[in-house]
């Protein structure tokens, strides 16, 4: 039997009609969508189904909604497709940790929601008070990007440091538009490739230390649970056993960069050797293939999706 991971996506990966299709096929993923639209007050069903895209991909309605997608997703392939075993492993990118602490039985849909829409909230409102800039550095090492972060922070005395390690070229660069643009320039020099991204929060920098300060009190509050399922989390690349440490993860993700090559090479070397990516999007599918070439991959998130997982990945 293979071993799987199920993987769930952060935001980036939203898109105007996700979830529509399963939500119209399952019971189950319909349901998911109108709990959520009655614990926010509002149809983020019809945000995502419909749009528009630019009031979706507003920080403060994108992360409760890739939230939700991912878990009507899960739902619906768990209900399709009991025969599947649990995954050896779960994990998310950045927002997607919120996904995969509910996959593994560790924090409640309706918590996760709550939780998800005020952290757009507090990161719009840091990303406000701070405006800063993203940017990915590609043909560069991890440890060339972390040198030239290091070098344009002092240059410019702006704040810039690694947000994603997200696979081997690819790392991304988040803080002041100062300091994103000095280590632009310096990577350019030692022959990076530079893509600035389309983003006005300087997501995992210490600009958004007022973010974790205003959700120290909700996570504090937050009930949670033992995770049924091994979860790996985005701070260290390691496990999370225990309610304070997925507690302290929550709060340290939005400042630390998201350490994915390390957290599926981790996954990896445990015997994992199929990634199934749970929600909309293909990002991490496309990540693990550069990370782990010889791993089996799929993703989920129409009815066609589930029906064509079959038996290949995670099968009996």
């Amino acid at each position: 039997m293979q071993l799987c991971a199920y993987l769930f996506p952060g935001q980036g990966s939203q898109s105007v009609g996700m979830g529509r299709a399963l939500a119209q096929a399952y019971r189950v993923a319909r349901d998911t969508f109108a709990e959520a639209d009655e614990i926010l007050g509002f149809p983020l069903s019809r945000l995502c189904f419909e749009g528009p895209a630019e009031v979706l991909t507003d920080t403060r309605n994108a992360q409760p909604a890739l939230l939700v997608t991912a878990i009507a997703a899960l739902r619906a392939l768990q209900w399709a497709r009991p025969d599947l075993p649990p995954p050896l492993y779960v994990a998310g990118h950045s927002l997607g940790e919120y996904s995969a602490l509910v996959a593994a039985g560790a924090l409640s849909f309706a918590d996760a929601v709550r939780l998800t829409r005020a952290r757009g909230e507090l990161m719009a409102q840091a990303g406000a008070a701070h405006p800063g800039s993203m940017a990915a550095i590609l043909r560069l090492s991890d440890e060339q990007v972390a040198e030239i972060c290091a070098r344009a922070a002092a240059q410019s005395g702006d704040v810039v440091q690694v947000a994603n390690y997200n696979a081997p070229g690819q790392v991304v660069i988040s803080g002041g538009v100062a300091g994103v643009a000095a280590a632009s320039t310096l990577a350019r020099e030692e022959g990076g490739r530079v893509v600035p991204l389309a983003v006005s929060v300087p997501s995992h920098s210490s600009l958004m230390q007022p973010a974790a300060e205003g959700l120290a009190s909700l996570v504090a509050e937050v009930p949670l649970a033992q995770p049924a399922i091994p979860v790996i989390g985005n701070v260290h690349a390691a496990v999370l056993h225990t309610a304070d440490e997925i507690r302290a993860e929550l709060l340290s993700q939005l400042v630390s960069p998201v350490r994915w090559t390390a957290s599926v090479l981790r996954m990896a070397e445990e015997g994992v050797s199929g990634f199934v990516e749970i929600g909309p999007g293909e990002v991490l599918t496309g990540l693990v293939k550069r990370i782990v070439p010889h791993a089996q991959t799929a993703n989920v998130a129409s009815p066609e999706d589930i029906v064509a997982l079959g038996e290949v990945l995670c099968g009996q």
